[in-house]
């Protein structure tokens, strides 16, 4: 059993440690990987640890085994764009990735005093509580849970179930463009439910966003706090829209 154990802890490390190679873009020929035998003298174990950390690399897919080639790093993770108008599917499709999205949970509650605080709203008005997982192709990337006022949007969750997307809704009830309040980003370990949701180990960091969304009068619309898989997402900040104002009013002052 000790042997067993041991052995566990070998493979585990030698595949901790290449995803984060592979994340740091350690391997720059071709993303070719070192042989087995290579990493065998690396890390100090045997042909076993190095096949089922390799086995569990190409689970997560992080690496694609070619057959008489070798193993190539793959860099899959999505560059979500935040900026002030930031949406899921616009986002991925500019990337050539398919949006999908699966409700998890859908129910009135009255407003934790956090959502009651980033909506403005009286202690324990009534919100929807939305618990939605975004997928990009077949791979889970986000679980989210968003918040909306009751009172604002009566309906909102039949809607929802109706197959609308937020924006449509939101429109409906006069809503037609709404822009990013604020971010919050957070890195953490994920609990086990969001570790099970996007299907990765409770040991892999996870990035969680607290946004508030208002619509072009300053009110709040929405409040949610989505977490995303470290391995496959990284964020960008997106300031194009700022730049384009700046130089619109520098241009407009010089006429």
């Amino acid at each position: 059993m000790m042997q067993n154990k041991l052995l566990h802890g070998q493979w585990q490390q030698v595949e901790e440690e290449l995803a984060a190679d592979i994340a740091a873009g350690r391997f720059v020929d071709d993303n070719r990987l070192p042989k087995e035998t290579d990493l065998m003298a690396r890390f100090g174990v045997g042909r076993h640890s190095i096949r089922r950390a390799m086995q569990q690399l190409q689970n997560r897919g992080l690496v694609q085994v070619e057959q008489g080639k070798g193993t190539f790093a793959r860099d899959a993770r999505l560059d979500y764009r935040l900026s002030e108008r930031t949406r899921f599917s616009r986002n991925l499709l500019e990337q050539g990735r398919e949006p999908l999205g699966q409700a998890i949970k859908e129910e009135a509650i009255p407003a934790p005093r956090r959502v009651s605080e980033a909506l403005r709203l009286p202690p324990n008005e009534p919100v929807y509580h939305i618990v939605h997982l975004g997928f990009a192709d077949e791979d889970p990337i986000g679980l989210s849970n968003a918040y909306f006022p009751v009172r604002r949007f009566p309906g909102f969750d039949k809607a929802r179930r109706n197959g609308s997307s937020v924006s449509v809704i939101l429109a409906e009830y006069g809503v037609t463009d709404y822009i990013r309040l604020r971010t919050d980003i957070i890195v953490r370990l994920p609990t086990r439910e969001e570790a099970r949701h996007l299907k990765q180990s409770e040991t892999q960091p996870v990035v969680l966003l607290k946004k508030v969304d208002v619509d072009m009068k300053g009110t709040p619309i929405s409040y949610s706090e989505s977490i995303w898989p470290g391995e496959r997402v990284q964020f960008s900040i997106d300031n194009t829209s700022q730049l384009l104002s700046v130089l619109a009013e520098a241009a407009n002052a010089k006429e």
